[in-house]
């Protein structure tokens, strides 16, 4: 199973862009070892469309064809479910034993995401009831990812 973070809009090079590919480099060289066949990091452009709904129907499509069939589709919002790293782990497990081709964790536009998509995934998490930055939430998804699979590893990094 590979693991997809989606996100709507490009982080330009700096900081955060550097910080995030370094967890998710961390990610991959561990991926193997858990299961999981990559790590990869997609990037959508926003939609250009006048509406906020017409952008968002539009990201969702794109998100859509990012994510083959029968992926476990994990949206982040603000209003979605808490949910500890281990939990987070272990979702990431169960969608890898249960034959699934990929986990996506998606971020969606400045626009948030269209209600369709948020209807059609697994899972809806919040990083808390804040709404963060989209470079932030980049950086923090990145860092969960790598967590989850420390922890699916057995590896230390992850201190409970």
């Amino acid at each position: 199973m590979r693991l997809l973070l989606i996100a709507v809009g490009r982080l330009k090079a700096g900081p955060e862009s550097e910080i995030a590919s370094r967890y998710l480099e961390r990610a991959r060289a561990g991926a193997r070892g858990v299961g999981l066949t990559g790590v990869d990091m997609r990037e959508l452009g926003e939609s250009r469309a006048r509406r906020p709904e017409d952008r968002r129907a539009g990201e969702a499509t794109a998100i859509r064809a990012l994510a083959p069939t029968g992926t476990r589709l994990v949206l982040l919002d603000e209003r979605g479910k808490s949910m500890g790293s281990e939990h987070f782990a272990a979702d990431i497990g169960r969608a890898r034993d249960s034959g699934a081709p990929a986990y996506a964790l998606v971020i969606g536009g400045p626009d948030g995401l269209d209600p369709a998509l948020r209807a059609e995934a697994s899972l809806v998490l919040a990083f808390g009831a804040m709404t963060w930055p989209h470079q932030l939430a980049r950086i923090m998804a990145a860092e969960q990812i790598y967590r989850a699979t420390t922890i699916l590893a057995g590896h230390p990094y992850h201190r409970a």
